[in-house]
Parts: structure tokens; C-alpha cells; sequence
């Protein structure tokens, strides 16, 4: 049996817990550290409401278990911003209405997010097989295409 979670790295700090290994990490970062930008969706990892980075890579925080995250760093979407400056993917979806209803757009940033810090220079197959998996049930896939773009081009003029 694993010992309990005490502490997870989030969002550049480590947040004191005192978590089963075996609950997810959605209901831990939701439920106990009061970060509820990651949603619950599906429950089986295929909507990707719940997508989080963990290293740097986007995983579905509904199926992995907070024991699995040990020291390894927990990014959400409350920790994108910087300086009270969001990430230019995260006002790339507002100039780009790349949302209706908002409730995959968390998520979806989280997974565009991974793919721009491995792949700075997309290409429209890339954005997506990265964004595969991520639903958006009001169908805004153009625009979260062009959110992307445009996030890309940000990045690459050093903003962020």
C-alpha cells in the first residue's frame, strides 16, 4: 500500500494535501486544493475536460491517480497566466471566440499548451492530432484551430 499524498507541485508551489494515492488527481486538485478550472467530464479520459499538464505533458487528470504525480510538476489552467498577463493561447481563445459554453476550453487550452511548448511551429495536422480527444460539444473546432495559430505566431514574437 502507498503511503498518503502529503504534498503535490502545482502551478510553481507545492500545496500541502493529505490525499489517498488512489483518488484521481481531478478530484484532489478540485476537491482539496480548491482548483476547479480542470473539469469533470466523461470520467474515462475521452472528453479531455479534465486535462491538466504533468511535466510539461498534457495527461486526462480523471483516470491518473495523484500517487502516480509524486514530485513531478502539476500545471492547470489557474497557473498559466503570469503577471496578471494571461497566456497568449488563453487570449488567443478570446479574440478568437474559440468558445461557446467554456466548459471543454480549460482543457483544451491545457492540451494546446502542450503541444506549443514541444512543437512551436504547428502545422494544422499537428494541432489536430494534439487537440484529438479534447471535445467540444458546441463544435467551435475552427475557431480553436485558429486560436492555436495565433497563439503560435504570439509565441514566436516572444510573448507570453
Amino acid at each position: 500500500m502507498m503511503d498518503r499524498v502529503n504534498e503535490l507541485h502545482v502551478n510553481g508551489s507545492a500545496r500541502r494535501t493529505d490525499a489517498d494515492p488512489e483518488r484521481s488527481l481531478l478530484s484532489v486538485l478540485r476537491d482539496d486544493l480548491d482548483l476547479t478550472g480542470a473539469k469533470y467530464g466523461c470520467g474515462e479520459g475521452r472528453c479531455g475536460a479534465c486535462t491538466v499538464l504533468v511535466d510539461g505533458q498534457p495527461v486526462r487528470s480523471c483516470l491518473t491517480r495523484v500517487g502516480a504525480v509524486g514530485g513531478r510538476a502539476v500545471t492547470t489552467i489557474e497557473g498559466l497566466e503570469r503577471e496578471g498577463r494571461l497566456h497568449p493561447l488563453q487570449q488567443a481563445f478570446l479574440d478568437q471566440e474559440a468558445f461557446q459554453c467554456a466548459y471543454c476550453t480549460s482543457g483544451m487550452i491545457m492540451a494546446g499548451v502542450g503541444l506549443l511548448e514541444k512543437t512551436p511551429s504547428p502545422r494544422d495536422e499537428d494541432i489536430v492530432r494534439a487537440m484529438d480527444g479534447n471535445i467540444c460539444r458546441c463544435g467551435t473546432y475552427t475557431r480553436i484551430l485558429a486560436a492555436v495559430r495565433q497563439a503560435a505566431a504570439s509565441l514566436k514574437g516572444g510573448a507570453r
